[in-house]
């Protein structure tokens, strides 16, 4: 993987391929930015000049790239935009990842850069850093040796420049940076996965193996577990399935834990709709309907990697819905773990079935609170577009908690509401609920099923992060197409706020 080190050489001086700077959109045209000084120089106090004939507006998400003058020792200089110019040094901690990650991304090819951007403290410097080590993310798992030697492999080497070597903060800023583009980068890789590869079993092997190798405990419930222990959820969408349905339960703690969380991941590592076939056109990507369950196994590493104090328990729900003879029909009762039924209307709702299940056997242990991450509903994403994730809670005082640690994570969210009227519509005749409802506000009717399953006295929120999960546009900033990573930064700031007893 890529790495990021701290430099104090001037920008102009450092050894490297390219050296990366800011512009910014002023008032009366282009800006430079905090740590272009020594490159502006070289080119005798024209650099602005020079990039705004290229064409460069500093808008976010602008690159150009030029050759650099006598007097650096790059080869290359690539100017990235901030959007809108602020007063003194500091920029928008967001505006400074997407910069750095559309650097890593222009530079693939290239092995080492210098980063001369803005870095007023270790907030800045985490920034850079993580947007830089998450643009500079490929998958290139199942690529042939020959397509392989024929491509750019991504930016190697990355030097901040700027920021005190020794400074104790930003190295530190560095170190999580590194830890958490890690993660999200593991949660990217087992989405961009296709499904004849990553199914429950071999999820379940892989979880196996990391916990391991951090000190996690972690338990897999089988299919013969899974009946057993009553979670007809998670059977009743996995038994279409020729690869049978996992629950895989993987436990971070610390002896100094002031609180106890327990994320939920919805895996579903392939989604056809089950006998409620999803029509053509909607399969392609459904290799990312496991999105939720990576991102909680990403985030339990993070936390035991971060030596955080908080206990963290993952439940990752795997299954593979599939339509066969032997899967589940709508019309069909499921009888739920801790023994609430379920009419089953339409078998391409089965997120909410796996998660279900997971919660109740989560509240068993009475964690001061649950959080469940799903790609759950094509609603949220009609009601929040492609790049934002809404939040459900039960209690609205912790709903605002998660919207503020996604907020400060840097992820797009937002918080939405829980109408108690819309639980009508799952009355079933039949059953003591139905996993459908109204049409209108499907998202908020996913979240009132859940809600159902939470026990009480213990804080509940529901992600549904269907939209901003899986990219399938052009890149952009840190952002690949495919698998992204969402929520994993929540879930790690919400870990280390408990850490501090916050929640």
């Amino acid at each position: 993987m890529t790495s990021v080190s701290l430099s104090t050489s001037a920008a102009n001086a450092l050894r490297a391929d390219a050296v990366v700077v800011a512009v910014a959109k002023g008032p009366k045209g282009l800006v430079l930015a905090p740590g272009a000084e020594t490159v502006d120089e070289a080119f005798d106090g024209k650099l602005a000049a020079v990039l705004t004939t290229l064409g460069a507006t500093g808008a976010e998400g602008d690159s150009v790239k030029l050759p650099a003058p006598a007097g650096v020792k790059a080869s290359l200089i690539l100017a990235v935009g901030l959007g809108d110019a602020t007063e003194g040094d500091a920029f928008d901690a967001e505006a400074l990842r997407r910069a750095a990650g559309t650097a890593a991304r222009a530079l693939h090819g290239s092995k080492k850069a210098a980063f001369a951007l803005p870095l007023a403290d270790a907030a800045a410097v985490e920034a850079v850093a993580l947007g830089a080590l998450l643009g500079a993310y490929t998958f290139t798992a199942f690529r042939s040796e020959a397509a392989l030697a024929g491509g750019k492999d991504p930016l190697a080497e990355i030097a901040l420049v700027g920021a005190k070597r020794g400074d104790k903060a930003n190295k530190a800023a560095v170190d999580r940076a590194t830890v958490v583009a890690e993660e999200m980068n593991r949660t990217r890789d087992l989405i961009n996965t296709p499904p004849n590869d990553l199914f429950p079993k071999s999820f379940a092997d892989i979880v196996t193996t990391v916990g391991k190798e951090h000190g996690l405990k972690v338990e897999v419930l089988d299919e013969k577990a899974l009946t057993k222990g009553g979670f007809g959820g998670i059977m009743g969408v996995g038994i279409g399935s020729a690869r049978p349905p996992r629950l895989v339960k993987v436990a971070y703690t610390h002896p100094k834990a002031k609180q106890t969380l327990a994320f939920i991941g919805k895996g579903i590592t392939y989604d056809s709709g089950g006998i409620s076939l999803k029509p053509a056109g909607h399969n392609e990507t459904m290799k990312c309907d496991m999105s939720g369950a990576a991102a909680v196994f990403a985030a339990v590493v993070a936390a035991a990697r971060l030596g955080l104090q908080v206990n963290v328990t993952g439940w990752l729900a795997l299954a593979e819905n599939m339509p066969s003879g032997s899967a589940t029909r709508p019309g069909d009762v499921l009888k739920m773990y801790g023994g609430k039924t379920v009419e089953v209307l339409n078998t391409d709702a089965e997120g909410r079935l796996v998660l279900a299940d997971a919660i109740v056997r989560a509240g068993e242990e009475k964690p001061d609170a649950i959080v469940d991450v799903a790609t759950l509903t094509g609603a949220m994403m009609m009601a929040l577009g492609s790049r934002t994730f809404g939040i459900m809670a039960n209690q609205d005082d912790f709903r605002d908690k998660v919207f503020a640690a996604a907020t400060a994570a840097g992820e797009q969210s937002w918080p939405m509401p829980l109408p108690a009227e819309l639980r009508k519509g799952m009355e079933s005749p039949t059953a003591d609920i139905a996993n459908m409802g109204d049409r209108m506000g499907g998202g908020l009717v996913a979240g009132l099923f859940l809600q159902e399953f939470v026990a009480e006295g213990i804080s509940w929120a529901h992600l549904d992060i269907a939209g901003p999960a899986f990219h399938e546009g052009a890149p952009y900033g840190y952002i690949p197409k495919g698998g992204t990573g969402s929520a994993v930064r929540t879930l790690v700031q919400l870990a280390e706020e408990a850490s501090a007893g916050a929640l």
